[in-house]
C-alpha cells in the first residue's frame, strides 16, 4: 500500500461520520480535494500524504506521535505545521488561531505553503458556492461571523504565498475567488478597531 493510500485510509477513518460545516457532505471530501490540489503543484508523495492528513490533528485529536509512528517525521511535521491545535474552536478564539496561522505561514517552506494553499483553495471553493446561494448570510455558520475578518484572513494568506506560488493555477484560482467573494470589502485585522462601514 502506497504512502498516499495509507494516508487516505487513515484520514477516512479519522473523519468518519463528520460532515462539512453547514452541509451533509462527508468531511473526507475536503482532505481528498486538498490532496488533489496539492498534487497539481508537486509530485512529492509525502506532501500529498500530509495534505490528506492535514486536519486529523486539529479536528480528530490524532497526536503528533501517532502520525510520526505511522507516516514518518516529515509527514507528521507537515501536518503539525498546518494544524491550529491547542486552542478551542469558537468565536472567542478565532482571532487568536487565525493570527497564529498567518504568522506561521510567513515563515513556512514551500512544501507547507503548498498544503496551505490547497486547503485555502478548497475552502474558498466551498465558500464561493455557498455565497452564490446564500449571500453574506453564509458567514453566520462560521465561528467568526464578520465577513471583514474572513477577508483579512484569506487576503493575508494569499499575499504571503504569492512570491512562492503565485505562478500556479491554484494560487490564481484562490486569488480570483477571494476577489469574487470579498470584492471591495474593507478587511478588519483581528485586534484592530474596525472603521465604520
Amino acid at each position: 500500500m502506497t504512502l498516499v493510500t495509507q494516508a487516505v485510509a487513515f484520514a477516512a477513518n479519522a473523519h468518519d461520520g463528520a460532515t462539512r460545516k453547514g452541509s451533509q457532505i462527508p468531511y473526507i471530501v475536503h482532505p481528498m480535494e486538498v490532496a488533489a490540489i496539492a498534487a497539481s503543484m508537486t509530485e512529492d508523495t509525502q506532501v500529498v500524504a500530509a495534505a490528506v492528513l492535514h486536519d486529523v490533528m486539529e479536528d480528530c485529536g490524532v497526536s503528533f506521535e501517532e502520525l510520526l509512528d505511522r507516516f514518518g517525521e516529515r509527514v507528521a511535521q507537515l501536518v503539525r505545521e498546518e494544524s491550529q491545535c491547542g486552542v478551542p474552536h469558537n468565536r472567542a478564539t478565532w482571532n487568536t488561531r487565525k493570527r497564529e496561522a498567518v504568522e506561521r505561514l510567513a515563515h513556512s517552506a514551500r512544501e507547507s505553503m503548498i498544503i496551505c494553499l490547497a486547503d485555502k483553495l478548497s475552502n474558498m471553493r466551498a465558500i464561493y458556492r455557498d455565497y452564490l446561494r446564500e449571500g453574506d448570510a453564509m458567514f453566520l455558520r462560521f465561528n467568526q461571523h464578520d465577513k471583514r475578518m474572513h477577508a483579512w484572513y484569506y487576503r493575508s494568506c494569499a499575499a504571503l504565498m504569492e512570491a512562492e506560488l503565485g505562478d500556479t493555477l491554484a494560487w490564481q484560482e484562490l486569488n480570483m475567488l477571494i476577489a469574487n467573494v470579498f470584492g471591495d470589502v474593507q478587511e478588519v485585522e483581528p485586534g484592530k478597531k474596525a472603521h465604520a462601514v
